[in-house]
């Protein structure tokens, strides 16, 4: 059984940051990060199964932007490597989560100076540039309402209002340290948010591209094809309704009910695979058990 777990494991652990063996979430001892342990958003950051879901609905909801889908698909190689873009955006998330503050301010860092690499001109002729503001804070918006989601429906759906506001307002920092401006920071400032952008969304070829590669994008191996394939259809189950029609979704009943009942089965045997992640190597860093 341990042999299966640690396989298991092994294969998660590829699709993420850490991956890329940039960060050492261990030390310094005693360093809280930017959150620290008692934080909301280590609460929500910290459960693989509902973050992967997230961060699949996060980039659906993403490209819908005309600007933000101009400088990914100008700039990114995504298309090549659509798992590497993957182990990068986990490295950012779970590192200025999780992460010492000397890793988080690096990370931060990183981003910025290639923010600024980011400009051109998107398909419809307006010139866009990755470090602006409001383009920013469009971007992170889009990410953690669709974390906070995830969280809600597949692993925690009792949590209180309050923190969830709390974590709006604790994770709009790492937005504002990167740039973004007039972050909403409360459920009901991200939901005006959103209605506000809607008008500006468009689902065009380019955004069709980008959802056939999310679909075709490549399984860690054939035996963890199918369960791929599960996370993908929750993070299409996830969509507002809104983004849903835009991307021409139309889910059943049914089928939401089978995704559902899917994830439900699956979910727990990636927490019990899942002892080495960047939330365990952090509780090692802080000498919590």
């Amino acid at each position: 059984m341990e042999a299966l777990r640690r396989r298991i494991e092994t294969q998660l652990l590829s699709m993420t940051g850490l991956a890329l063996g940039q960060l050492d979430l261990e030390h310094p001892k005693g360093d809280p990060g930017l959150f620290g342990p008692e934080s909301v958003c280590w609460r929500v950051h910290g459960d693989f199964p509902s973050m992967l879901i997230g961060g699949i609905s996060a980039l659906l909801v993403q490209v819908l932007h005309p600007l933000a889908l101009a400088g990914v698909w100008d700039h990114s190689n995504f298309r090549q490597d659509m798992l590497g873009r993957l182990r990068r955006t986990s490295q950012f998330i779970s590192g200025t989560t999780f992460g010492s503050t000397r890793d988080a301010e690096w990370l931060i860092d990183k981003v910025k100076t290639i923010h600024l690499q980011v400009v051109g001109t998107a398909a419809d002729g307006r010139p866009y540039a990755a470090s602006d503001p409001d383009l920013l804070t469009w971007v992170h918006v889009a990410e953690v309402s669709s974390f906070l989601a995830a969280h809600l429906r597949y692993h925690n759906p009792r949590m209180s209002l309050a923190d969830q506001d709390t974590y709006y307002d604790e994770i709009a920092l790492v937005a504002e340290r990167l740039g973004a401006r007039n972050v909403p920071r409360s459920r009901q400032a991200i939901a005006e948010y959103l209605q506000a952008m809607r008008p500006q969304l468009v689902c065009d070829a380019r955004s069709r591209e980008v959802v056939r590669l999310l679909l075709d994008a490549p399984a860690p191996s054939r035996q963890a094809k199918p369960v791929g394939a599960l996370m993908m259809q929750a993070g299409i189950d996830l969509l507002p309704p809104w983004a849903s029609a835009m991307h021409g979704f139309s889910p059943n009943p049914l089928q939401r009910q089978l995704v559902r009942l899917g994830i439900a089965g699956v979910a727990p045997v990636l927490r019990w695979a899942m002892r080495d992640s960047s939330k365990h190597r952090a509780h090692r860093r802080m000498g919590i058990s």
